[in-house]
């Protein structure tokens, strides 16, 4: 044997032998023998990140006082791996009854709620609340409001959206505002598909009511039936809360931020009830001057279902994270965010944190500086509202640049103004009001408070938005403003700025009538007026003649090429219709276009068509869709030949069209849209004045205002001068500047001259408002129409039509129309609504919705004020605008405050020099 073991290749054989029993053995020792010891110390030995969240960046003003800061405050928390399952009940009970005995919000996303004993999803509430809400744009008829398709159809419908791509839809009713909660993937609501993962979640039938759903989930938890049914739902908040934290039962589960000294010391006092419970001291959001500048600043808020991938996956933020929903807060969050640290842990199999290893520090957000001062914001937002508030009630601004007195517009309640540096388009001052308090939303914003920040009014289009920044987002017709525009045009185009022109009153273009402002309130006219004496007066007549190039009265040429495409040509040099540049959200939907009045009347007549077939068109046509809209479109068609009454009559007659109402159909489309739809000189007037369909925004209009005046440089505007230590431009800060395409710069000065007169002159538009200012400022008044009827909230809607019932219809008693209103309770949104359709049919179509709304207020007319200041060396460029505030006059001492303010005014010591240096 010994022999054997001689050979080589059996040694070989031996010692691999030997080698491989050994492994065995020892493998089997560490699997089978020692296998429990050491799977428990691998379970025990997992590491796992916790994040450390950043201190939010802080945003400054231009002088680095805080506008958005940070301070430290209390968290309440629960480590679930320090809760057994069998107390999280009782726990639950107790925290959350300290929470709500001191008043504290708390992270509740539990989505059954329970009031008077009855259940119901939040979900479903979301979409009978966005249904509401938004029920002026389903124009009053009919919906089904459970089928999302439908809903989204008749937005489209309504909005004049033509395109069949229901994702190319989307994008068009989003750019108008309008932010439907429907997927057009699968065309279900948004809140109905979350319903379905909640229950999915918890491995529940999709078809459960909300009771059943709750009445289940607390079998699953073992909820005893001592518990009363709101005291179980607090449970099954948690719960939930708990269960969102997945197998990451190491992570601490926050469930109130911002909590009193009060409440902490009520938990310390009873951490013995209340085991995996505690309270940490970490920052949160804090405004300091509360609604100050909060359209620019923007606020906080949750996470949403449809940033959740974006954020928690490719971001890494955790589910609970607040993240900026609107302004600088959003614009800038990735500065603002920060580098969060970590704490490296060892946890459990199950996620149960055993051992904290090591710590990274997390590194805070970028610090903003803005270009607005916080003391001039803080006197335009005063002055703003102190506007309003004396228009409402036909009192007195007062001041000590001069009172002003206000004939009374009680539907005055929301306006802006805007301030820009002439020279760089950075923004000084930027208020609306109403405003909100971004407070509110730093630790989640709660029901009551987020009410009271919505629309008091859906149904009415001009019902104050808290949240809404007027000065960006909403874009009215400029009125008088517009004028200097005109005039620059025509000088640019041969005019003799020195050259006068009589007004005569009016002009006749067929049978309307295009009068100058001074006609139609007073019969009179304003005599011979070259362009200095037009803008200081705001003459109509004369920006007639000019924008046709034609003088009306003595019936002859101007010896100008000028036309409605040269008026808009200039328009869009100075940015108007067009992004401003600045970093928050804006509107801007063009000038106007020939073309697009075409396109537009062309909607209206085919919804018109749609909305009127079953009066027109035979059954036959009514019941076969393709055909009924062969025949709608062929009379579309006919629109840019616009044949005569007879050849219509002719051609209609062929379509299907009832006999008896082919001529009341030929009426309507002839005389309301076929006459209508190409471009007139009449559209031309309009648009030379700023009417028509002119819609720019005040920080549009500021930024036209500074190119006017600082040589014709269409600087951008923007609000943010520097993001940690990095200017946000070039050139030292400033922005790039753009010279726009004048044929003579010079021609700019005789413009600025009309603005100066109208501002100083004896007879200008705007001289009782620096009548007493130490400083010359040019300026312009603007007031711009608005047509309708108000339309009133659905209890106001009521009241109004029992008052006036009588007036409007005599014969019909109210009790009569409850009781057919109640045929339609089911159908319509509004109880008011049902009471309208009721009042309709029971006059047999004889009163319409022109009569019922005859007794209500009309809109009154937007209020404009441009200026600049010092007029001989313009440093400042101030646009305010008032909603509904009746004259263009009404908006100058806002801007008179701001004016004073920033030329340093207002002090007796420490004044500003003209030209302000910004801190670096």
């Amino acid at each position: 044997m010994f022999e054997k073991l001689k050979d080589r290749h059996n040694q070989m054989i031996v010692f691999f032998a030997m080698f491989i029993s050994i492994l065995v053995l020892r493998l089997f020792s560490l699997t089978i023998v020692e296998g429990e010891k050491y799977k428990k110390k691998a379970e025990e030995t997992i590491m796992r990140k916790i994040p450390i969240s950043a201190p939010r960046g802080e945003i400054r003003d231009r002088y680095g006082r805080p506008l958005a800061v940070n301070k430290p405050s209390f968290t309440v928390q629960i480590m679930k791996n320090e809760l057994i399952d069998e107390k999280i009940n009782e726990v639950s009970v107790k925290l959350l009854n300290i929470l709500e005995n001191n008043g504290e919000e708390y992270n509740d996303n539990f989505p059954i709620k329970v009031e008077n004993n009855q259940f119901y999803y939040t979900f479903d509430k979301e979409i009978e609340e966005w249904i509401y809400t938004n029920e002026h744009l389903l124009k009053e008829e009919n919906v089904d409001i459970q089928n999302a398709e439908d809903v989204f159809n008749r937005l489209k419908k309504n909005l004049e959206i033509d395109t069949k791509d229901a994702f190319e839809a989307q994008k068009k009713m989003q750019s108008k505002g309008i932010y439907p909660p429907i997927s057009v993937k699968t065309m279900k609501f948004i809140p109905e598909m979350k319903k379905e993962n909640f229950l999915k979640g918890y491995d529940l039938d999709e078809k459960l009511s909300a009771k059943e759903a709750f009445n289940a989930l607390r079998e699953d938890f073992k909820i005893s039936s001592d518990y009363s049914n709101e005291d179980a739902r607090k449970i099954l908040a948690i719960r939930n809360e708990l269960k969102e934290q997945g197998y990451r039962k190491y992570l601490p589960v926050k469930i109130a931020l911002n909590v009193s000294d009060k409440t902490v010391v009520a938990i310390e006092e009873k951490s013995m009830e209340l085991p995996g419970v505690n309270v940490e001291v970490e920052p949160i959001r804090y405004y300091p001057n509360d609604e100050q500048a909060a359209q620019i600043i923007g606020y906080l808020g949750k996470i949403s279902d449809n940033e959740r991938e974006k954020f928690t996956k490719e971001l890494g933020y955790l589910p609970n994270d607040l993240i900026g929903k609107d302004g600088l807060e959003r614009a800038y969050e990735n500065n603002l965010k920060g580098k969060d640290g970590a704490k490296y842990v060892e946890v459990d199999a199950i996620g149960r944190l055993v051992n904290v290893l090591r710590e990274e520090k997390p590194q805070k957000g970028e610090t903003i500086h803005l270009t607005i001062d916080a003391n001039l914001q803080k006197v335009a937002e005063e002055a703003l509202e102190r506007a309003l508030k004396q228009i409402q009630v036909g009192g007195t601004f007062k001041s000590k640049w001069g009172d002003y007195k206000y004939s009374a517009f009680k539907h005055a309640t929301s306006g802006a103004v805007v301030a820009l540096d002439v020279n760089t388009g950075e923004v000084l001052a930027m208020a609306n009001y109403p405003s909100f308090n971004p407070n509110l939303f730093t630790t989640g914003i709660s029901s009551k408070d987020w009410e009271s920040v919505q629309d008091n009014n859906p149904r009415d289009p001009l019902s104050p938005l808290p949240l809404y920044n007027v000065a960006t987002k909403t874009a009215v017709q400029p009125g008088s403003i517009f004028k200097m525009i005109t005039g620059l045009a025509a000088i640019e185009q041969g005019l003799d700025p020195k050259q006068k022109l009589y007004d005569g009153g009016y002009i006749k273009l067929g049978a309307k009538s295009f009068g100058c402002w001074i006609w139609n309130e007073y019969h009179g006219n304003h005599g011979w007026v070259d362009l200095y004496k037009a803008l200081e007066v705001s003459c109509n007549y004369y920006f007639y003649d000019v924008s046709t190039g034609w003088d009306y009265y003595k019936n002859k040429p101007l010896n100008i090429s000028m036309n409605v495409d040269k008026i808009l040509e200039y328009a869009k040099m100075f940015g108007l219709g067009q992004s401003t540049g600045i970093e928050i959200s804006e509107s801007a939907y063009g000038v106007p276009n020939p073309k697009k009045k075409m396109e537009a009347t062309k909607s209206l007549l085919k919804r018109e068509l749609e909305r009127t077939a079953k009066e027109y068109f035979k059954k036959e046509i009514l019941s076969d869709k393709a055909a009924l809209e062969n025949q709608i479109q062929q009379i579309i068609g006919w629109i840019d030949e616009n044949p005569s009454r007879g050849a219509l009559i002719g051609r209609v007659s062929k379509l299907g069209v009832k006999e008896e109402k082919i001529e009341p159909l030929v009426d309507v489309v002839k005389f309301s849209y076929f006459n209508q739809a190409k471009w007139t000189k009449g559209d031309t007037f309009n648009l030379s004045i700023g009417q028509g369909q002119h819609t720019y925004t005040p920080l549009q209009m500021a930024r036209y205002m500074a190119t006017l005046v600082n040589g014709g440089y269409n600087n951008e505007a923007h609000v943010v001068k520097k993001v940690g230590n990095e200017k946000t431009s070039d050139n030292n800060g400033k922005h790039e500047s753009i010279r726009i395409p004048l044929k003579n710069y010079q021609n700019l000065d005789h413009v600025r001259k009309g603005m100066e007169q109208a501002g100083e002159g004896d007879h200008g538009t705007a001289r009782t408002i620096f009548k007493n200012f130490p400083i010359k400022v040019a300026a312009k008044t603007g007031t711009a129409e608005r047509s309708g009827k108000i339309q009133l909230k659905d209890e106001d809607e009521i009241v109004y039509l029992k008052k006036y019932l009588g007036r409007i219809a005599p014969y019909m008693n109210w009790a009569d129309v409850e009781k057919k209103a109640k045929e339609y309770s089911e159908k319509y949104i509004y109880e008011s609504l049902a009471m309208r359709k009721a009042i309709k049919d029971l006059s047999n179509g004889k009163i319409t919705d022109k009569v019922l709304d005859q007794f209500k207020d009309d809109y009154d007319n937007f209020a404009w004020f441009v200026s600049y200041a010092p007029s001989d060396d313009p440093q400042i460029a101030v646009v305010s605008l008032i909603f509904q505030g009746g004259h263009g006059g009404y908006a100058g001492p806002v801007a008179r405050e701001i004016i004073a303010e920033y030329l340093g005014l207002n002090k007796e010591y420490d004044k500003i020099e003209l030209k302000n240096t910004l801190t670096n």
